[in-house]
């Protein structure tokens, strides 16, 4: 059954809630071809939007609703009882999103706009410490809620007006440690500011360098581009 969240703010969300359920998700046909790839959009009927995709689910928006995106999980992919429940532990924040509808297979959530920082690299778009300051803070204050924030990598956290915020919360939950965040901030001290903030970096060497991060095995780190 489905469980809605702060309806009062947002006064489009049934609407949306018969969109999705009505005109969506008859017609969207979603694909999971490997567990470490993303999901794979086969159709996705007009018009709607695809904003992104990732292992579990895949992210859409309807221009009636700009400020609402709808994440919808791949047929047997797991995870979206356990986003419903990070979102709720962190509630309003301004580095997070928020959820506002848990339906079957999807969420509603508030949509965050920016640049991603691994697209930041890829344009040369300078990323301001702050950024970095922000990212640190929004991590802490989940850790403060019992959450152990995993999985934060460059595609997974965005430049917004000068500031930071964390796209990806989906496995705030996982137990084992995960180092990709302190390894950006390394990365970030001693590569990028000193030497490549305003310098566009080839996807080949970002590719190049995920590979190189993924065959050392970092423990609890895998997913580095997910």
């Amino acid at each position: 059954m489905a469980d809605s969240h702060n309806k009062g703010e947002e006064p489009d969300l049934a609407a949306l809630v018969r969109q999705v359920e009505e005109g969506l998700l008859p017609k969207l046909e979603l694909e999971s071809i490997a567990p470490h790839d993303p999901v794979v959009v086969r159709h996705l009927p007009k018009p709607w939007k695809l904003l992104g995709a990732g292992n579990y689910a895949a992210v859409m928006t309807h221009p009636d609703f700009f400020r609402l995106v709808v994440k919808v999980y791949a047929p047997g992919r797991p995870g979206l009882e356990d986003e419903t429940e990070v979102y709720r532990r962190l509630g309003r924040h301004a580095a997070y999103s928020e959820c506002y509808h848990t339906g079957k297979g999807y969420l509603i959530l508030r949509r965050l706009s920016g640049v991603t920082l691994y697209n930041c690299l890829l344009r040369g778009i300078p990323i301001p410490r702050q950024v970095i300051c922000d990212i640190d803070a929004a991590l802490a204050y989940a850790r403060e809620r019992g959450l152990n924030p995993t999985d934060v990598h460059g595609k997974n956290v965005m430049l917004q007006d000068g500031r930071g915020i964390v796209v990806d919360v989906s496995d705030f939950l996982e137990e084992e440690p995960c180092s990709m965040w302190d390894d950006l901030k390394k990365a970030y001290d001693r590569f990028y500011f000193p030497f490549l903030h305003h310098l566009p970096i080839p996807e080949f060497l970002l590719t190049a360098v995920r590979k190189g991060y993924r065959w050392l095995g970092r423990r609890g780190c895998f997913r580095m581009h997910s």
